[in-house]
């Protein structure tokens, strides 16, 4: 059942991303997908790796919206920074602990903060990530507790 869930979602990526829905092109996508999902079972046998997908993808939906949001407000903040003829930085390392149980939960907490301008995560420790802020401000440590708090919320009960 999971591959055929897979076979689905990268048919569709397929599609999406081809544009060109002539048989062809379709064949040449379904043989593609064939041998991704080929490889994939091969791998699987192999070193029995899974990763456990522990996120609700109902609340991940309206929590990918609230980036987008988020994203859209830094870059208009780093956009003022950058533009100002004094170039106002005040760049700083700081820590940021995460609450989320699951590996995939972390490393959306982790690309949240990297995709949101005008900060990076640096470096991955046990309970918290190292980042660096262009141009800090003490409200950020509220910022990014928000985000990690949304975050955790959208994991999944089963983890």
């Amino acid at each position: 059942m999971r591959y055929l869930g897979g076979a689905v979602v990268l048919m569709g990526l397929w599609l999406l991303m081809s544009g060109v829905y002539k048989p062809m092109v379709i064949g040449f996508g379904a043989a593609s997908v064939v041998l991704v999902l080929i490889i994939v079972r091969r791998m699987d046998r192999v070193d029995g790796d899974r990763l456990d997908a522990s996120i609700d993808p109902l609340k991940a939906v309206g929590y990918f919206a609230w980036l987008l949001v988020e994203i859209a407000k830094c870059n208009w903040t780093v956009t003022k920074v950058i533009l100002s003829p004094a170039l106002p930085t005040r760049q700083h390392m700081f820590v940021v602990p995460y609450t989320q149980r699951s590996d995939l939960a972390q490393v959306v907490f982790s690309n949240s903060i990297t995709l949101t301008p005008g900060t990076i995560s640096v470096e991955t420790e046990q309970d918290h990530f190292l980042v660096h802020a262009l141009s800090y401000d003490p409200r950020d440590d509220v910022e990014l507790a928000e985000m990690d708090r949304r975050v955790s919320a959208i994991e999944s009960e089963a983890s």
